[in-house]
Order: structure tokens, then C-alpha cells, then sequence
């Protein structure tokens, strides 16, 4: 919300939309779909100019999704709809086994991380330590690495002059946390395989075991007991 913010006073200050979008780092069109529903408003870019505090109430209702993610997640209502079955099994399960049971037993088409954010955000603060991951026994040496992306930010491109997601590919050794980390553009099969080879070059050696998230490169389907894994 902040952001839009930032792109109304800088709009209501005078400056064209194509000038706000490059200051700010933002794409032109994101521009033109908040401050189009400004205008709508009967706002202009002229006049006295509006607190951050006020343009931050009209953006508030202009845009409720920004604020309460139920409004912008597609699989909300269909969680919703085992709400009571999800409470009771939470007393004596995971929100995994949950999510497990639900999808062999009732069917439902949710993933896992859709599936957490809903019992994170809708559940209270007593039901926490039933959905909390349970320490782990500490790894041998050489026993094991722990896979996944993080999100880095933007970078403006100088080729493309446009701004670009930044990825970082991480391996975590899992008993020393000592860790390859390699900054990329794409998450697609063959950056996933190359960063792998580079990690193992990087440590001198290979884990006998990979942990990797549920992303399709390294995990096809998700399954408490039988996922499957992607060949590469």
C-alpha cells in the first residue's frame, strides 16, 4: 500500500505517469491502474496535495485486497468450507497431516501453502503449537542439504532498462549451515540443475541427501507419503 501511496502523491505533485513509473521503479500500467481510480474518484493532478495519512485511507477502501488477504485469495472460501473439521483436527495433527487428510478424504483441490497461510491467518494464537514444526535431531556431517529460492527484490536491467524479480538459489548444508547462494533471474529446470552442479562444486563434494521445497523443479507432486520427485 505503500507504494501506491507513493505513486499518488507523486501523480497529484504533476508529474506525468511515465516519470512516476520510472522514479519509482514501478511498470507504466501499474501507474495508470491506481491513479485511473483516483481520477474516477473526481481527483486530479492539481490542487492541494493530500497527506500520506489521507491518501493512505483512500486506498484503504479503494483497495481492501492490499489490506486483508482474504479478499485476494481465490482458495479462501474453499478452506472456509471445512473450517469446523480443520479446527478439531488441529488439536491432534499438523496443518500437513490436515491438508493430507483433507485432500485424500474430502477431496480438496488446495495446496499445501495456500492450505498453512489459511490455518496461520484464520486460526488463533492457542492452536499455534499444534501446527508448529517439531525440532529435528541434529544431522550428521555430510548427511544432508536443505534446497529452495528466496526472494531477493527488483534489479532494473540496463539491457532491457526494465526492472526483473531476483531469485536467490540456496544449499544449505544441514549440519553446519554453512551455504551456496546464487543470485538468478529465472527458477526454470535448467537454472534449478546448474545451480545444484555449482553448489557441489562450490562445497568440494555432494550431500547424501537433498530436502527440497514443492517447487515443480524439484518436487512434481506433493505427498506426505509418497511425493513425487522430479527426475533431474
Amino acid at each position: 500500500m505503500v507504494n501506491i501511496v507513493e505513486i499518488l502523491i507523486h501523480w497529484k505533485a504533476g508529474r506525468n505517469k511515465a516519470e512516476v513509473a520510472r522514479s519509482l521503479g514501478v511498470d507504466r500500467a501499474t501507474v495508470t491502474k491506481y491513479t485511473a481510480k483516483a481520477e474516477s474518484e473526481g481527483y486530479s493532478p492539481d490542487g492541494d496535495q493530500l497527506s500520506t495519512q489521507e491518501w493512505g485511507a483512500l486506498v484503504n477502501g479503494w483497495f481492501p485486497e492490499l489490506v486483508d488477504p482474504r479478499h485476494r485469495n481465490l482458495t479462501h472460501d474453499a478452506v472456509e468450507a471445512y473450517r469446523g473439521v480443520i479446527e478439531e483436527m488441529l488439536k491432534a495433527n499438523t496443518a500437513t497431516t490436515v491438508h493430507q487428510r483433507l485432500h485424500d478424504e474430502h477431496g480438496l483441490a488446495v495446496g499445501l501453502t495456500s492450505f498453512r497461510r489459511y490455518v496461520w491467518r484464520d486460526f488463533p494464537e492457542d492452536n499455534l503449537a499444534n501446527i508448529a514444526t517439531p525440532p529435528r535431531p541434529d544431522v550428521p556431517p555430510g548427511e544432508e542439504a536443505q534446497v529452495d529460492y528466496g526472494y531477493l527484490g527488483q534489479w532494473l536491467d540496463p539491457v532491457t532498462e526494465k526492472m526483473r524479480r531476483v531469485w536467490a538459489f540456496v544449499l544449505v548444508l544441514a549440519c553446519s549451515r554453512y551455504m551456496f547462494v546464487r543470485p538468478v533471474l529465472t527458477m526454470d529446470q535448467r537454472t534449478w540443475t546448474a545451480c545444484h552442479v555449482e553448489a557441489f562444486k562450490f562445497f568440494g563434494g555432494v550431500p547424501r541427501r537433498l530436502v527440497s521445497d514443492n517447487l515443480k523443479t524439484g518436487v512434481i507432486k506433493a505427498d506426505i507419503y509418497d511425493p513425487l520427485l522430479n527426475r533431474s
